[in-house]
């Protein structure tokens, strides 16, 4: 015969879905309110003008136009001048 018997389970196997991280709308596109230009975890990109950013970090638009990436120099916490990139919406 053929079959595989009583070997027991694995411990292995297991991982979680993935989040589905990242950019939604690149620079240059037309955006309406409400849509959702970034989903990120922590403050990796920074909001700017014409967005808000969501309770779970997600940053959107709340007006219509285009979106617009800049890199900025920003001060951080640890009292450094660092380089972030602002997310906007003209």
């Amino acid at each position: 015969m053929a079959h595989t018997k009583a070997k027991g389970s694995t411990r292995l196997g297991r991982d979680s879905a993935s989040k589905r991280l990242g950019v939604k709308i690149f620079g240059g596109a037309k955006i309406k309110p409400g849509m959702i230009i970034i989903r990120q975890r922590g403050t990796k990109w920074m909001p700017g003008q014409g967005v808000k950013k969501g309770r779970d970090d997600s940053i959107y638009a709340v007006k219509e136009g285009v979106v617009t990436f800049e890199k900025k120099k920003v001060w951080k916490f640890d009292g450094k001048k660092r380089a972030s990139t602002i997310v906007g919406v003209v």
